[in-house]
């Protein structure tokens, strides 16, 4: 018996609804009289009975003791932003370089003496290794565009192997992997003669911070100069050669600056000294930066104009108050390196840090959505399976990008353990786990992981696994379901034992689902045990033409309750799965789509019965809805009242051709043959008689 959708659903629903209504108050029954043994102390006695389900009588207050508990933190914090650490100099310092350098000259033959001492604990086998690291570091400055027109020249070959357009940026990451490989090389030539040799000599030390520095700096200068010179990208073409220019020399200074503090240190430089240093190197860092950021237009014009709200509003920002927001930033870096280290990282930190995340994460969305819709527009013609693959890409891909721009903005504004504090009070009791909405919301984020992830899985597995290994689609269809649900359970599993719910709780639940099962939801049982059975049983499946009570139509899903069936009107029913079980159906796809349809006609006794039947067989052959796999055929019936009367039988595929429209086309046909060779088809005629009456 097949019922229209709304109608079908609301009885469905209904039950559902009033059962659920008393399961949960069964269960909160249930669980109320379960008593749970509390760990005490050895020798003390029971007192009291802890409920496995319990829900917190003071919800209220211990979220107001939460928010309280907040405040007086946020206002500690507050107060700690004022306050200055010291330095760790003051002008004893500057006393102490002042009779340093005037006694240089004096120890000149005391250092002169310390580097012969040192040559001769290196022996022949040192010096030969700093010879030949000093070799490698002058070929790698002088020979590196060699290097690089070598690595050019061998890896064109290759290049018709890559997708159009894309060889240009697998070069330059190329380059920018070269250009680290010669101080990463002498870098592990120096840890293993570290772990050969017992030599620690301050200079060796400072040798191997050097290689590191290189091995960084390298690659980031290679980076900088491919990514703004090379014209790979739109929003560089202007500018690009102006800021790799500025950003080079800023880049060398730090890095210069990072050497020159860790030369002081490694050669045990006082620690007031070292910490002057330090703030002569912070405070210049600021200022050149402050400089380089001077470049409004050629900073700006990197930021590409993107079409979202948000990004246009930050973007527009950035553009009014660029000067304002630089100048604030400058007096906070400034402060920063003058010992209030709290204020000046939280306004950096808010201002930079949080529109530098949201502008990256929007790029980052806005090119790999881009790049799915450049995709999908190939994949147009692909069918279903290829749309469903794109369309679960952008969700996880949508659900990725709010998932991590929430977590790194509440972060970076400091906003992230605040509102964990507050949602971290309990509302209600699960065995030995106190939920709280913060649980609650971590068991959401990673169900909802689970879910578009199945789903993405399934949509792929459709698209490339299934048709690759000649998987029927309705094979694929009971296993992607049968996936679907196991994914459900499992992702609802881990995620509330991650957040701490012991899944022995679980049992309470199973055996109030048994009873609630066993009072009332019989039906419901009986259904969803169908409708598995239908998924796995492989005798309806996704895509079949199925005609129950004079309804044909094909199945597009298959739920645990019931099965839903659009006919050729467009019109979606939903039967329920114990019906498909328990009454007969016809499943048109189950061997043979091909059925055998009678077109009657009757012509006049005049005709000739051989020449009706050419001429009917002759229009069925010519008819492109008729299926050539079958021979069609004439059956002459019966004499009429009126006329002789044949039947036209001919094949045709139910699933995608409609019996009337095929009968249809057939009469028109014949129709118009029969008029070209004059057979003419009668219609009843009755003579009527009228006798007068005879006196």
């Amino acid at each position: 018996m097949t019922v229209k959708k709304n109608s079908l659903e609301n009885q469905l629903l209904m039950p559902i609804r009033v059962t659920f209504i008393g399961l949960l108050l069964l269960m909160v029954l249930l669980a109320a009289n379960v008593p749970s043994v509390s760990s005490e102390e050895a020798g003390s006695s029971r007192t009291e009975d802890t409920p496995e389900f319990g829900i917190a009588k003071d919800i209220g207050e211990a979220a107001k003791r939460e928010a309280a508990r907040v405040k007086e933190d946020l206002e500690k914090q507050a107060k700690s932003l004022f306050e200055r650490e010291p330095l760790g100099w003051d002008l004893q310092t500057y006393q102490y370089l002042y009779t340093a350098a005037v006694s240089l000259p004096s120890r000149i033959p005391e250092i002169t003496g310390h580097l012969a001492e040192e040559s001769r604990v290196l022996g022949l086998i040192g010096s030969l290794l700093v010879l030949l690291f000093v070799m490698a570091l002058l070929y790698s400055l002088i020979g590196r565009r060699r290097v690089i027109q070598w690595v050019e020249r061998k890896a064109q070959p290759i290049s018709l192997h890559f997708p159009e357009g894309s060889y240009p940026y697998f070069l330059s990451l190329l380059k920018v992997v070269v250009s680290a490989l010669i101080p990463l090389m002498l870098l592990g030539l120096v840890s293993l003669i570290n772990e050969m040799i017992e030599y620690r000599a301050a200079w060796f030390r400072l040798t191997g911070r050097m290689l590191v520095l290189w091995a960084v700096g390298a690659p980031i200068l290679r980076l900088l100069k491919e990514t703004l010179t090379r014209d790979l990208f739109e929003v560089t073409a202007n500018y690009g050669k102006v800021i790799f220019r500025y950003g080079r020399l800023i880049i060398l200074y730090v890095l210069i600056g990072i050497a020159f503090f860790w030369a002081a240190s490694i050669f045990k430089v006082r620690t007031d000294v070292l910490e002057l240093i330090r703030f002569s190197v912070s405070l210049s860092v600021v200022t050149v930066l402050f400089l380089f950021f001077l470049k409004k237009t050629a900073l700006l014009s990197l930021l590409p104009k993107l079409p979202y709200r948000g990004y246009l509003w930050v973007f527009n920002f950035l553009k009014n108050y660029y000067y304002l927001l630089l100048i604030v930033s400058f007096l906070a870096a400034l402060m920063w390196c003058f010992g209030y280290q709290g204020l000046g990282k939280l306004v950096l930190t808010k201002i930079w840090f949080t529109a530098g995340a949201l502008l990256a994460v929007t790029i980052i969305y806005y090119n790999l959505s881009e790049r799915l819709k450049r995709w999908s527009l190939k994949l147009k013609a692909s069918g279903e399976a290829a749309q469903l693959l794109v369309r679960s890409m952008k969700t996880v891909l949508l659900y990725a990008t709010v998932l991590f721009t929430a977590i790194a903005v509440l972060n970076l504004l400091g906003l992230l353990n605040p509102l964990k504090s507050i949602m971290s009070f309990p509302m209600f009791q699960l065995g030995d786990t106190r939920v709280t909405p913060w649980l609650i919301i971590n068991a959401v984020v990673i169900l909802l992981a689970f879910v578009f992830a199945s789903r993405l899985l399934q949509a792929y597995l459709d698209y490339k696994v299934y048709p690759t290994i000649g998987v029927d689609p309705g094979l694929g269809y009971a296993l992607n379901t049968f996936f679907r649900y196991m994914s459900l359970a499992i992702g609802f599993l881990i995620s509330i034992r991650l957040v701490g719910i012991d899944l022995r709780f679980l049992l309470v639940f199973a055996g109030a689902a048994g009873i609630g099962i066993g009072l009332g939801l019989q039906n419901m049982a009986a259904n969803v045990i169908s409708g598995f059975t239908i998924i796995f049983g492989g005798k309806i499946r996704k895509g079949d033409w199925i005609e129950v009570s004079e309804s044909l139509g094909v199945v597009t899903d298959i739920y645990l309750r019931a099965t839903k069936v659009r006919n050729r009107d467009n019109i979606e029913y939903l039967i329920p799965n114990s019906d498909l079980i328990s009454k007969t159906i016809v499943n048109y796809s189950l061997s043979s789509p091909l059925i055998r349809i009678e077109i009657p006609v009757g012509v006049s006794y005049n005709a000739d019965p051989l020449h009706v039947e050419q001429i009917m067989l002759k229009v069925a052959e010519k008819e492109p809805l008729v299926s050539n796999n079958e021979e069609p055929q004439v059956r002459f019936v019966e004499y009429g009242d009126s006329s002789i009367n044949f039947e036209l039988l001919v094949w045709i595929d139910v699933r995608t051709v409609p019996r009337r429209k095929v009968r249809s086309a057939l009469y028109f046909a014949i129709f118009d043959e029969f008029k070209k060779a004059g057979i003419e088809i009668p219609f009843p005629q009755r003579d009527v008689h009228v006798r007068s009456k005879v006196d």
